[in-house]
């Protein structure tokens, strides 16, 4: 299990690290907290125990624990220190070697990367001082999640506000993941397209998108380029990735068609549609009595046509969703496509399909290889569809 150190500064979004580390844990990511004096004016301590499940360091001279150096023990510990929120005042104290709470003590010790999410009024923040600061600590290796700018606590608006927990988040998980795919490009598809009837309606699927984004994001962590085409779908972008927004099933192709030749994966997760209108109509369908047919075309098969122009050392990747004869429709995908891995699922199954967090898929190799992989959430399975993907690049 990993383990990732948060400091916490006197600021007013110190709240915020709370739900930080309630995703965290969520992770399964072991979370030590330490707070300021001045921390522990906003936020209770007791708050982060109950939710990280460990006691809150906040005395250098508490004498009511197990013995051990404890600045010493909690810096070897970490695999991330992160700060959250980065006051003006710790900046400064780590950019200058002093060291004079635990905290700072603490973060003096650490030789795990380290990680600042500064939060300050406007001012304090353009503040040449703070910036040189700054600077000095990012020669150093040290990595910054950029405030945002908005309203702050203080009734100003400007830059200084805490970056949104989720893009902190982030950017932790990116710090604990081993950069094995730095120099290589991915291309992943996401999402539903949507096949226009007229200007109101459309044909569409249930896809939401999760799964291709959680595989985009993870292969961000791990150092690799990333193009994102994605269908309408109601999540945010994913930070650091070249996203392209596409409606139809052709503009995806064309999408994916002039990604491929910089790409060493291509990960198609999205829902196309196989079928669009034959003729759109420029006004809306109006409603007649008795039924109404609407003749439809074949949409271009996306991974058919990868199959066909891929080179040799790319991998290729497609999915498939099926509601009966998994194996056996799955398998036939994988060989009329000419791709390396089919990643299958049935959308009966419990846990599986659509819109949930989790996935229960089945992946299935050219050479024949079936590897089922058990229920678990949508980020461990791209995790693990990453790691067999690159090695098969690795073994070519």
């Amino acid at each position: 299990m990993k383990t990732v150190v948060l400091g916490v500064t006197g600021g007013i979004a110190a709240y915020k690290a709370c739900d930080l580390v309630s995703r965290l844990r969520k992770q399964d990511i072991a979370v030590k907290v330490i707070m300021t004096k001045s921390a522990c004016e906003f936020v209770q301590p007791l708050t982060f125990e109950v939710l990280s499940g460990a006691r809150v360091v906040t005395d250098m001279f508490d004498r009511d624990f197990t013995w051990e150096v404890e600045h010493i023990s909690l810096a070897k510990a970490a695999d991330v220190f992160a700060i959250v929120p980065a006051t003006a005042n710790i900046i400064g104290k780590a950019a200058h070697g002093i060291a004079d709470d635990m905290l700072s003590t603490t973060l003096m010790a650490t030789r795990a990367p380290i990680l600042f999410a500064p939060a300050m009024n406007t001012g304090m923040y353009e503040n040449p001082a703070v910036q040189e600061n700054i600077a000095v600590l990012k020669a150093r290796g040290a990595l910054f999640v950029e405030p945002a700018s908005g309203h702050l606590a203080c009734g100003d608006s400007g830059k200084g506000k805490l970056a949104d927990v989720a893009v902190i988040e982030e950017a932790i998980l990116s710090a604990l993941t081993e950069k094995d795919m730095a120099g290589m490009h991915v291309t992943v598809t996401a999402g539903p397209t949507r096949e226009a009837l007229d200007p109101v309606r459309f044909l569409s699927n249930h896809s939401t998108g999760k799964m291709g984004y959680a595989i985009a994001k993870n292969a961000l962590r791990r150092g690799a380029s990333v193009t994102l085409i994605s269908g309408p779908v109601a999540l945010e972008p994913v930070a650091g990735a070249e996203m392209v927004r596409i409606q139809s099933a052709c503009e995806m192709r064309e999408a994916v068609l002039k990604a491929l030749p910089k790409s060493d994966f291509v990960i198609k997760a999205a829902a196309v549609g196989d079928y669009r209108p034959a003729q759109f109509q420029d006004d809306k369908i109006k409603k007649k009595e008795g039924d109404m047919s609407i003749p439809l075309v074949r949409n271009p098969d996306i991974l058919k046509e990868l199959g066909t122009l891929r080179r040799e050392d790319q991998v290729i990747c497609g999915f498939s969703m099926e509601t009966r004869d998994l194996l056996e429709n799955s398998t036939k995908k994988l060989q009329s496509k000419n791709c390396d891995v089919i990643v299958a699922n049935n959308l009966k199954v419990a846990g599986a399909g659509f819109a949930g967090d989790t996935n229960v898929v089945t992946l299935l190799y050219r050479d024949g290889r079936v590897e089922p992989l058990e229920l678990m959430g949508k980020g461990s399975v791209a995790e693990i569809l990453l790691d067999r993907l690159l090695a098969l690049k690795q073994s070519r």
